[in-house]
C-alpha cells in the first residue's frame, strides 16, 4: 500500500527571500501564485497547457473556494484541485497529494505553489498581514477556541514560548549541550554562505556568535530561531510520460508519511515523542529505501530543537543522543551527514509556509545536480561530479504537531 514511485518533481522555483523590514509592497497573492506557476513550468520545460492539477494553501484574496479561484485565474481545467492547511508541513503534504493524484491517473501535471507575501497596503504605511483573523501565533484565533479558554490566559501562546518549553523538557530528561545546538545553526549557515539568494549568504557565523545572541525563550537563543521573510516557492509534479519530456533529471517521489495528532503541545501525550516518528517510518517503509541510503536530509528547522527532535524521532540517531550526533558529524554540504544544504530556514530564510517548500526545493536541487557551490559530492574546490541521488525531507506545522515526510530518489 502506498505510492509506486511513478510521479516525479520535474521543475521548481524558489524566490530569494527578502527581510520584512526592508521589503517593498508586494503583489497580491493570487498574482504571485501565477508568477510562481509560470516560473516553475518554465524551469521544467513543459507547456503551461499541460497542467491539469493544482495544490494550494490559503489566499488572502479568497477565504473560501480557494482552489477554484486559482484554476480560474490560471485558466486551468483541473482534474485535481486541493487546499492543504498544515502550516509548515503543508509543502510536503502538497507534494505527496499531487503524486497520489497522478498515480491514480486523474491528472498528469500538478502545480504546487506557496506564495509568502503581504497584501499591498492601502491606507497604512506598512504591509498588512494576510490573515487578520489569526493572532498570537499558531495557537489561537480571535473567534474562540480551546486555546482561547485554557492556554492564552496563562501565557501559553505563540511559538517561542512553547518551543522553549519543549527544549527545557528535553534538557531535564536528556541533558543539554548548548554548543551542539549552536552547531546546527553554524553548519547550516555555512551552507547558506554557499547558496545564491540566501538571506545570510555573505554572513558567516560561529558557535560563539550564536551563544552570544540574546536568549529569547530559555534555553533558545535568538540565532536558534528562524527569521520570517517575504518570498515564495513552487514545484511541478508530473507522471512518467511528462517527466520524460521535461528538461531536468526527474526526482521520483518514492514514499511519504503524515501524522497530525493535535494542534498545540498542551494535548501532546509526550512532548519529546513527535509525530515525525510514525511519518518517517511510513515513508521509508513505502519507499523500500533505508535511512543509510540517504545522501542528504532536509529537516524543517524553525528552531534548533525542531531539528534535534526530528533527527532522533525520524530514526537517524538514538533517542536522547541527538546532541552527541550533531557534535560528532559535519552537517555541511561537504560533510558526512549533509543537512539543509541550501541553509535551511535558519540560513536561507523562512518565507512563511513557503519555508516548508524550501526543504522540498533543497532536496530537489541536490538530486538534480543544480546546487552549484553547495552541491553534495563536489570537492572543496567546487569540482567533481555531483553525488546526490536520494534524500529525506520533513515538514513541521504548529508546535511539533503536524508533521509530514518524503523520500525522494533520482533516476
Amino acid at each position: 500500500m502506498g505510492l509506486r514511485g511513478e510521479a516525479a518533481i520535474v521543475g521548481y522555483v524558489e524566490l530569494p527571500p527578502e527581510r520584512l523590514n526592508k521589503a517593498a509592497p508586494a503583489p497580491f497573492i493570487l498574482e504571485q501564485w501565477a508568477e510562481l506557476a509560470d516560473a516553475a513550468m518554465t524551469d521544467a520545460g513543459l507547456p503551461g497547457e499541460s497542467v491539469d492539477g493544482i495544490v494550494t494553501t490559503h489566499l488572502g484574496e479568497s477565504e473560501i473556494f480557494v482552489p477554484s479561484t486559482v484554476t480560474e485565474y490560471l485558466g486551468v481545467r483541473a482534474g485535481f484541485a486541493e487546499l492543504v492547511d498544515l502550516g509548515g508541513a503543508s509543502a510536503v503534504g502538497m507534494v505527496w497529494r499531487a503524486a497520489a493524484a497522478i498515480e491514480l491517473g486523474i491528472c498528469d501535471v500538478v502545480l504546487c505553489a506557496i506564495p509568502a507575501r503581504y497584501l499591498t497596503p492601502t491606507s497604512e504605511k506598512k504591509p498588512k498581514p494576510l490573515i487578520d483573523a489569526v493572532f498570537f501565533g499558531a495557537s489561537s484565533n480571535q473567534f474562540g477556541s480551546p486555546q482561547a479558554e485554557f492556554e492564552i490566559p496563562y501565557g501559553n501562546l505563540g511559538q517561542n514560548g512553547p518551543y522553549g518549553q519543549v527544549a527545557q523538557r528535553y534538557a531535564s530528561v536528556y541533558g543539554y549541550d548548548e554548543r551542539a545546538m549552536a552547531k546546527i545553526v553554524t553548519d547550516t549557515r555555512f551552507n547558506a554562505n554557499h547558496t545564491d539568494g540566501a538571506v545570510w549568504k555573505d554572513k558567516p557565523l560561529t558557535i560563539e556568535d550564536v551563544l552570544a545572541s540574546p536568549v529569547i525563550a530559555d534555553p533558545l537563543h535568538m540565532l536558534e530561531i528562524v527569521m520570517p521573510c517575504l518570498g515564495g516557492a513552487a514545484v511541478v509534479v508530473a507522471n512518467a510520460e511528462m517527466a520524460a519530456k521535461a528538461k531536468n533529471r526527474p526526482v521520483w517521489i518514492k514514499g511519504f508519511g503524515e501524522q497530525v495528532p493535535f494542534k498545540t503541545p498542551t494535548y501532546a501525550e509526550d512532548l519529546l515523542q513527535t509525530p515525525i516518528k510514525r511519518a518517517a517510518d511510513t515513508a521509508f517503509s513505502m519507499s523500500g529505501l533505508t535511512r543509510d541510503q540517504m545522501d542528504m536530509v532536509s529537516i524543517y528547522d524553525c528552531y534548533t530543537i525542531t531539528v534535534l527532535l526530528s533527527l532522533e524521532d525520524a530514526g537517524f540517531c538514538e533517542k536522547g543522543k541527538g546532541m552527541e550526533f550533531v557534535a560528532e558529524h559535519d552537517l555541511t554540504f561537504r560533510g558526512d551527514f549533509p543537512l539543509n544544504t541550501a541553509g535551511g530556514q535558519l540560513g536561507f530564510g523562512q518565507a512563511g509556509n513557503a519555508g516548508g517548500m524550501h526543504h522540498v526545493c533543497d532536496a530537489t536541487r541536490q538530486i538534480m545536480g543544480r546546487a552549484g557551490a553547495a552541491q553534495v559530492g563536489r570537492t572543496r574546490g567546487g569540482k567533481g561530479d555531483p553525488d546526490c541521488h536520494r534524500a529525506f525531507v520533513s515538514g513541521n506545522g504548529g508546535i511539533l504537531s503536524e508533521q509530514t515526510t518524503l523520500v525522494l530518489e533520482g533516476d
